[in-house]
């Protein structure tokens, strides 16, 4: 691409099929190079065409027949010839690139081969080799299109056309057309072609593609819905929030995309052995043709073969497939049930993950809390108490300035402003002239104020008042997710020693939540800078933490863990961005899904690197003494690659 005036950078995603080019840039000149190394380049936003597999499938096969005929009907040698060169039309283009290039790859490897085996007169075994590589080559590009359909099926599901309604004329227009603000009509059974907030109309969207919820959500005004996703037996109406370039699908798109061009450390350490390993092969490779025959006497047809052998059977074809296949097999598999890892070295976090530090308020409990008690002070009365605290937190989307807002929503609220959020304790604002505080009991022990006694429970207590007197006291209680307890429990059974809840709350309210989930230690009282230090405590002790919380409050937790996990992902912008995970659906019970996924593909990629390894060790070692043919050889590189490549594949099968 350097060649291309203008270019400034270019980045390939091999595995996405995805090729970045930056700078001032002609995109017919980057197709027209993309077409010289026989590659179709699609500009992004056009459907490329399907891959074309029937060409190398045909070659192959007429090689393979040509091949047989040969050895059936006694044909004469150039028939041997046309064999190969069909069996290897691809791979001798690809490779004699490579080599003018001083690459060292695995189709150079094979055209050495094939040349030398033609250059010492074994015809057959050229044929041979040509048409086995091709055979792997087409199986090899069939498995990985498999693995490359988990983007695919996600860029199929969204609708390139919708119906909106402007100047009360409904119409159909492409989603690029499609403005914020706009109303999309919506008809029963019709998948949703922008993210928005229902305006009117009630039914039940099934929201897997997004959050790998098994059960269709319930819609209705207010609430929002995702491009991509399948409407039910109601007709919607809804106000688009989101341009197509911008939708959660679209961004789930691009982090998946992102995901599986991130390399894991396995995966960086085999790419760098193989780059050392390939010029090591050679050079004995080279060693083993000459040496014998000069010094000691030794056929040199004989040992030119054993050398050809040696470079067929150490091609490290299945070693280099071994770790990027499973890689992308798993974070396709997490996409399908809701799960976005983003990048290879956090699959494989997932998988040594050994403590697990869990938020409190929207991660163990479900996020929603109610209003159960008000304590009035100093002749104040509950409803001015409430109305004060709704005043402070009506621009806080903390979840109990929710509770506090939800409780006061039939009260009339007094205005207030300068606003300001202080973290980990609370907020204020000016109503009526005075500065108000609404936060814990410690805010307003460093405010000074005196505490009075404060209501006894479980939940959490919101105190209200000034810098010199506590005027109110709000009790909110959270519940627990229903799937809190069985997800922690499935996560000591898969072999996390230590569960520890970190959170802001009071130790009474963190105490009972603990005690309903089964977590092993609760910290409460925490600031965000608390938090940190306790993850930073727990990486030290245990290695591998995971860090799970909202994506928001939790930011700094979440970047100081070895895996940063953010609740609720699906609409959060913060959490996709933030957290090396997204839970797309709020549900604590993929979290053990996540883990499993992990330590399943760290199993694959160790099961594939030795298979691969231990089989070209022993391939190597027949060489010596001559046991190893060359069609033999390439048997063996071929059925590594596919068993490696379907072992991997296997992740994609993984059920949430």
């Amino acid at each position: 691409m350097a060649a291309i005036p203008g270019v400034t950078g270019v980045d390939l995603n091999f595995m996405a099929a995805r090729l970045t080019v930056t700078g001032h840039v002609d995109p017919n000149a980057v197709q027209r190079l993309a077409a010289a190394e026989h590659i179709i380049a699609t500009p992004e936003g056009q459907l490329p065409p399907p891959r074309r597999l029937r060409l190398p499938l045909v070659l192959t096969g007429v090689s393979g027949a040509l091949l047989l005929f040969t050895w059936v009907l006694k044909l004469p040698a150039p028939v041997y010839l046309v064999a190969a060169v069909l069996g290897g039309y691809a791979t001798f283009g690809k490779g004699a690139r490579a080599l003018a290039r001083g690459r060292f790859d695995m189709n150079g490897l094979m055209l050495v081969a094939v040349l030398g085996a033609v250059a010492i007169g074994e015809w057959s075994e050229a044929a041979t080799v040509a048409f086995l590589y091709g055979v792997s080559e087409v199986l090899e590009a069939a498995s990985m299109e498999r693995a490359r359909g988990a983007i695919r099926s996600l860029v199929q599901l969204a609708p390139r056309t919708a119906r909106i309604r402007r100047r009360q004329a409904e119409m159909d227009c492409p989603v690029q057309d499609v403005q914020v603000g706009d109303i999309l009509v919506v008809r029963p059974g019709e998948r949703i072609a922008m993210d928005g907030e229902v305006t009117a109309g009630c039914s039940g969207v099934n929201q897997a593609a997004i959050t790998g919820e098994s059960v269709p959500a319930a819609k209705e005004p207010g609430l929002p819905v995702y491009a991509g996703t399948l409407n039910g037996e109601g007709a919607l109406e809804v106000r688009v929030t989101r341009r197509v370039d911008d939708t959660t699908l679209a961004r789930v798109i691009h982090l998946v995309e992102q995901a599986q061009g991130q390399r894991a450390p396995v995966q960086r350490f085999v790419e760098v052995f193989a780059r050392s390993y390939t010029p090591a092969v050679l050079a004995l490779a080279a060693i083993l043709a000459t040496v014998p025959p000069v010094f000691f006497g030794g056929e040199w047809k004989a040992w030119i073969y054993r050398a050809l052998a040696l470079v067929v059977s150490a091609c490290p074809c299945a070693l280099v497939i071994s770790t990027p296949v499973a890689v992308v097999s798993a974070i396709g598999a997490g996409a399908r049930h809701g799960v976005l890892i983003k990048g290879g070295a956090h699959l494989e976090a997932a998988g040594r993950i050994r403590a697990v530090a869990l938020d409190k308020t929207g991660t163990l409990t479900a996020g929603e809390p109610v209003v159960t008690t008000i304590v009035p002070y100093g002749g104040q009365s509950e409803s001015a108490v409430l109305a004060l605290a709704a005043a402070v937190e009506t621009r806080s989307e903390h979840p109990l300035a929710r509770a506090v807002a939800r409780a006061a929503a039939r009260l009339e609220i007094p205005p207030a402003t300068g606003f300001r959020a202080i973290p980990g304790r609370g907020a204020t604002a000016v109503v009526a002239g005075q500065t108000v505080y609404a936060g814990s009991a410690r805010l307003f022990t460093e405010l000074g104020a005196p505490l009075p006694e404060l209501p006894a429970g479980p939940g959490s207590v919101l105190l209200v008042g000034t810098a010199t007197a506590v005027l109110g006291a709000i009790a909110v209680t959270d519940h627990l997710r229903p799937a809190s307890a069985v997800a922690l429990a499935e996560l000591k059974e898969l072999g996390v020693a230590r569960v520890v809840m970190l959170t802001g709350d009071t130790a009474a309210a963190a105490a009972t939540v603990a005690g309903q989930a089964g977590v092993d230690e609760v910290r409460a009282g925490l600031l965000p800078e608390d938090k940190v230090a306790a993850v930073s405590a727990l990486r030290a002790e245990y290695g591998y933490v995971a860090m799970v919380g909202d994506g928001v409050n939790d930011a700094p937790a979440l970047a100081a863990a070895s895996l940063g996990i953010a609740m609720g992902g699906a609409g959060t912008d913060v959490a996709l961005e933030t957290a090396d995970v997204a839970l797309m659906a709020d549900d604590l019970s993929k979290l053990p899904f996540l883990l499993r996924l992990g330590q399943s593909a760290l199993a694959v990629i160790r099961q594939n690197i030795a298979f691969a390894l231990g089989l070209k060790l022993l391939a190597v070692a027949a060489v010596f003494p001559g046991w190893l043919s060359l069609w033999l050889a390439i048997m063996a590189d071929m059925g590594a690659t596919i068993l490696v490549t379907l072992n991997g594949i296997r992740l994609l099968r993984m059920r949430g």
